[in-house]
C-alpha cells in the first residue's frame, strides 16, 4: 500500500496523473491489517493494557476484575457488530469506483477483528473461571526480539 501510495505520489508531481486505483487500495487492504493486527496482538495478549490495578489486587479480587473486563470487552463486541449490519448491508451495494470492487470486502474485515475479539474474550473468560492465568507475567516473554 505504501509504495503504491509513494508512486503515485511521485507520479502525479512528475508527470501531473497518478495510478488512480492507488487512492482506493488502502480502503480494502488497511482495515484488514488493523483488525488482523489487534486480532493477533490480543491472542498473544500483546495488546495495550493497564495492569497496574490488577497487580496490586488479591487474588480472588483480581480474578472478578479480570472477569468483569472479559464481559466487558465481550458486550463490546457484541454490541459492534450488531449494530454495524446496516452498514454492512449498504456496503454491499457500493462499488469503488476505479477498482469496481464492492465495499463489503473492506468492510467484512470489522466482521474479523470485532468476531475475533469476542471468541477471545470467551476462551478468557472460560481459562479464567476453570482456574487459568490469562496474563504471562514474564517480562522475558514479552520481547518479540
Amino acid at each position: 500500500m505504501f509504495v503504491a501510495l509513494l508512486l503515485n505520489v511521485i507520479l502525479r508531481y512528475a508527470f501531473g496523473a497518478g495510478i488512480t486505483w492507488a487512492y482506493e487500495i488502502h480502503a480494502l487492504l488497511l482495515p484488514w491489517l488493523v483488525g488482523g493486527g489487534i486480532v493477533i496482538a490480543a491472542a498473544r495478549g500483546r495488546n495495550i493494557a493497564i495492569n497496574l490495578l490488577p497487580n496490586f489486587l488479591r487474588e480472588r479480587a483480581r480474578l472478578r476484575l479480570l472477569l468483569v473486563i472479559e464481559l466487558a470487552i465481550l458486550a463490546i463486541c457484541i454490541s459492534v457488530l450488531w449494530s454495524s449490519q446496516p452498514i454492512l448491508k449498504a456496503a454491499q451495494f457500493q462499488n469503488l469506483s476505479t477498482l469496481g470492487i464492492k465495499q463489503i470486502w473492506g468492510y467484512a474485515s470489522l466482521i474479523y477483528a470485532f468476531a475475533g475479539m469476542a471468541l477471545i474474550a470467551i476462551a478468557d473468560i472460560l481459562i479464567l473461571l476453570s482456574g487459568g492465568n490469562i496474563g504471562d507475567d514474564d517480562p522475558s516473554h514479552a520481547s518479540l526480539s
